[in-house]
């Protein structure tokens, strides 16, 4: 990534930690924030995770704040849990809100009034949010840093290493699952709108954007590496192995092994660390959750919701806006 890249990322994401929310709770924010800056003595860094993690979790479920329950933030958490977050990133989000909720009780229980003119006393029972254990081991995820070095370095001289390429920049690019990619037909692949059907778990559906760098290597595939493997044969599987039949999980596993290796990388990297790390990345630069969540065709009685309250269109916006390689 740029340095001009990176610039715009953190432009972009702190545009986006003063918008969305209503005054009066980012009003409440920012007193905590400069609570833990100026009586905490917290360092820097830490504010600015407490603040991008208090927004998250107040943009997942949208309401009063004195009107969240412990239940709200268990949700919150074993949503996070589910997308692959390691346990000393839930840690700290707990205490983070545990801190956050603390503090509201104790400043503004007497006098903070909802605009009916009700009290709300921020009184969370935090013995009812199970407590995170940090992880014992690495997780399976890779730094931004990791994963541009792994897909920069792919070679792309022959006609497989161009279609290792595809493959491999369309998991991190989407986040979908290896089941899903070694899925996709040539018609699920819309060009013009830069998006792709994905077919899920239990015969769900969904669309997920990409971006421009990965259309133009879909292009060139599509166009000129996949009538080179397909030899002559009917088929409209789009990632096709050497015979010019559907690639497996097993055979896609070994490509990628082969791919770390010769990069260097010292992790156990598996096709779901891509997403994993897709989520991961987004997250961190500031992505709401319910964003992310829908980008990854999870579904739960948590958040069904989310298919039909966020737009294609504001969807498209922010995978671009905060994607590491877009």
């Amino acid at each position: 990534m740029t340095s001009a890249s990176r610039r715009k990322r953190q432009t972009t994401t702190a545009v986006s930690n003063t918008e969305h929310l209503p005054a009066r709770q980012t009003s409440l924010i920012n007193s905590f924030c400069y609570y833990l800056t100026v009586e905490k003595g917290m360092a820097e860094n830490s504010v600015v995770s407490y603040r991008r993690d208090i927004r998250d979790f107040l943009g997942f479920d949208p309401q009063e704040v004195g009107d969240y329950q412990a239940t709200h933030i268990v949700d919150y958490l074993s949503a996070l849990q589910q997308i692959g977050l390691e346990n000393t990133t839930l840690a700290r989000k707990r205490v983070a809100l545990k801190q956050f909720f603390s503090y509201l009780k104790a400043e503004y229980a007497d006098s903070y009034l909802t605009s009916a003119g009700g009290k709300r006393f921020f009184d969370i029972d935090f013995d009812l949010v199970p407590t995170i254990k940090p992880s014992q081991h690495l997780p399976d995820v890779l730094s931004v840093d990791e994963m541009m070095k792994l897909l920069d370095s792919l070679p792309t001289a022959t006609i497989l290493e161009k279609r290792t390429k595809v493959m491999l920049e369309l998991l991190y690019a989407t986040g979908i699952r290896i089941s899903e990619l070694l899925g996709l037909t040539i018609h699920d692949i819309n060009a013009t709108d830069q998006v792709i059907l994905v077919r899920g778990k239990g015969r769900k559906q969904r669309f997920v954007p990409y971006f421009d760098a990965i259309s133009d290597l879909l292009k060139a595939y599509i166009s000129q590496t996949r009538p080179v493997l397909m030899k002559f044969k009917n088929t409209d599987i789009l990632f096709l192995n050497s015979r010019a039949g559907r690639m497996s999980r097993m055979g896609f596993w070994k490509i990628l092994r082969n791919a770390v290796i010769q990069t260097g990388i010292r992790k156990d990297v598996t096709p779901h660390t891509f997403r994993h790390s897709f989520a991961t990345h987004l997250l961190e630069a500031g992505v709401n959750l319910r964003i992310v969540q829908t980008l990854l065709g999870h579904s739960s009685l948590n958040t069904t919701q989310i298919y039909t309250h966020v737009d294609m269109r504001y969807l498209k916006e922010t995978h671009r806006m905060y994607h590491p390689r877009a």
